[in-house]
């Protein structure tokens, strides 16, 4: 326990003063079920099935199982609510969206072999993942404020005065500038009165906003947006139509970005050494990743009987070259005798921070079973398995050159000019973290079909995904420590899909429908508590999210 203490507390140290943190590495990785209507109406249940151009990225051997070539595009209507509550108050956020999920084609190349019969091309586009997410809400009773989590932060570091006092050019992802670079959170914190200096400026002792009859309500809202957008290259075929193979390599296309804001609202507050200040402020942060990945997959199908088909396949991890830009502000409004003060800080005087890393995913192995149930029915099983207690961030050392960041954010503060980049840190405090709240995770998918004509079938399917983090992180009873500005934090626990769907087949052409309900429910945590008082709780919130998609797709075999 003395080890996990000492370590946490190291995590905050100059060294990791950056805006990645543990549970940015589940945004890279988190699954979701996205594919054709066939597919998600089965409950993505396909990896002994194969037949699908959703299976060039679960089981590539499901290439192996064409006859004839194919084409065909999937769209997706997705309804999303999500429900926050926190001490009996709730508020309910929804967004509908359309989205592109698959469209792709597979070649079939016959060949003159009872062995070999044919060897099979493909290519695909898949929505791999979607991280379009809104909610907020209020918690009406605080037992602390942020501002002391940030104060006890910065006593562990031991900051002073001087180490806060920030100039133009100052860069939190850069452990040499200056030689001393203070959590950026400190510094925004120090220029926006949320914790004051007592004592001596060299060595002093710093408090937040909360004391003695203090009290006060918080509010918070997260908006996500971005995805996970694979290209897939497949080559597969069959061996005496027996044992079906293929391999893939996959491309994906990263962009996340998360827009959060945590406001306090506090009565008897204490501001810059003064008492009885009626304080009221709001930290905003805007986060955004961009970045390119490779990963590959080898699976087979084998069909021992007629009747039974067993399916397997690895995913190496996808290997990412990432991106990010950052940027935080405080707006506040503090109150009192000889004490009406208005403001506005922002992190970096207004410049946006850019930084770039690389950064491994888990691994993944599925195994699969399917039974054919005279000509009619159709019953499959998948289990996927995933650590992800072994994703991994490392450093970059790639060299930029270029006049300006090649972005602004929307306000017209956030550009930022420089003329060269040369990122080398390290990460093993993150990686620790990673291994400490996460564990592997369990993906079970049921599928069934039935032909009910020659022509018209009906499908049924559900999945489960398993918690991706450790009991004790779930159960509140780890400290969590983040990075940059952002304080806040997601835990997710299970999540469910129930589908369903139908096809009908007219000589060449197909058509698909599926309608999928997703439902999850996780731990927001506007900060961890403070290290200071660890027995006070944090403010946290339960988030439900119930999604429902309407899914259509549409296809030729020629």
């Amino acid at each position: 326990m003395t080890k996990q203490i000492l370590l946490s507390a190291l995590a905050l140290l100059p060294a990791t003063a950056f805006a990645q943190g543990a549970f940015d590495a589940y945004s890279l990785s988190q699954p979701d079920l996205k594919g054709t209507a066939r597919f998600m109406s089965m409950g993505g249940a396909f990896g002994a099935l194969g037949g699908d151009l959703s299976t060039f990225s679960q089981n590539p051997a499901g290439i192996g199982v064409y006859r004839r070539s194919e084409i065909g595009i999937t769209v997706d209507l997705d309804c999303q609510s999500s429900k926050a509550e926190s001490f009996g108050l709730t508020n309910t956020t929804t967004q509908t969206k359309f989205l592109l999920n698959n469209f792709g084609g597979v070649a079939t190349y016959r060949l003159n072999s009872e062995t070999c019969p044919n060897i099979n091309f493909g290519f695909s586009y898949n929505k791999a993942a979607s991280f379009n997410r809104h909610f907020g809400g209020r918690v009406p009773t605080l037992f602390n404020s942020l501002s002391n989590y940030i104060a006890g932060v910065t006593n562990q570091e031991g900051a002073t005065v001087g180490d806060l006092e920030t100039t133009d050019n100052y860069d939190p992802y850069n452990p040499n500038d200056g030689g001393y670079v203070p959590q950026w959170a400190s510094i925004l914190g120090y220029d926006s009165y949320l914790i004051t200096p007592q004592g001596d400026n060299d060595s002093p002792t710093w408090v937040g906003q909360w004391g003695n009859g203090t009290s006060g309500v918080g509010n918070f809202e997260t908006l996500e947006k971005g995805g996970i957008d694979e290209y897939n290259i497949t080559l597969g075929g069959n061996i005496s139509n027996v044992v079906f193979w293929g391999m893939d390599f996959g491309i994906t296309d990263l962009n996340y970005r998360i827009e959060t804001v945590w406001g306090e609202q506090l009565q008897n507050a204490y501001v810059d050494n003064q008492g009885g200040v009626a304080a009221n402020w709001d930290l905003y942060n805007n986060y955004r990743m961009r970045g390119t990945g490779f990963t590959y997959r080898l699976g087979l199908i084998v069909k021992p009987v007629q009747e039974l088909r067993l399916g397997f396949a690895i995913h190496t991890p996808t290997w990412y070259s990432i991106d990010e830009d950052y940027y935080g502000n405080v707006n506040y409004n503090y109150t009192g005798e000889n004490m009406p003060r208005p403001g506005y800080a922002t992190t970096n005087n207004g410049y946006t921070a850019t930084n770039s890393y690389n950064f491994r995913s888990p691994w993944k192995f599925l195994a699969s079973i399917a039974g054919i149930i005279g000509e009619r029915m159709i019953l499959s099983a998948d289990y996927e398995w995933t650590s992800y207690s072994t994703m991994k961030f490392s450093e970059d050392t790639r060299e930029y050159y270029y006049d300006e960041d090649p972005w602004y954010w929307e306000n017209g503060m956030a550009k930022q000019t420089r003329s060269s980049i040369d990122y080398n840190s390290p990460y093993g405090y993150t990686n620790y973290d990673i291994s400490n709240y996460f564990t592997k995770t369990s993906t079970l998918r049921l599928g069934a079909e039935f032909r009910v004509t020659p022509q018209f079938s009906l499908r049924a399917g559900y999945s489960y995904v398993s918690s991706p983090v450790k009991s004790r992180v779930a159960d509140n009873m780890e400290t969590v420590y983040t990075t940059g500005t952002r304080p806040q934090y997601v835990v997710d626990k299970s999540t469910n899909y129930v589908t369903c769907g139908l096809g009908y087949r007219y000589q060449k052409f197909y058509i698909d429908a599926a309608y999928v309900w997703k439902h999850r429910t996780s731990d927001y945590h506007a900060y961890t508590p403070d290290p200071a008082n660890p027995g006070i709780p944090s403010p946290q919130a339960t988030i439900t999210d119930s999604n429902s998609q309407i899914v259509l797709s549409m296809g030729f075999k020629f």
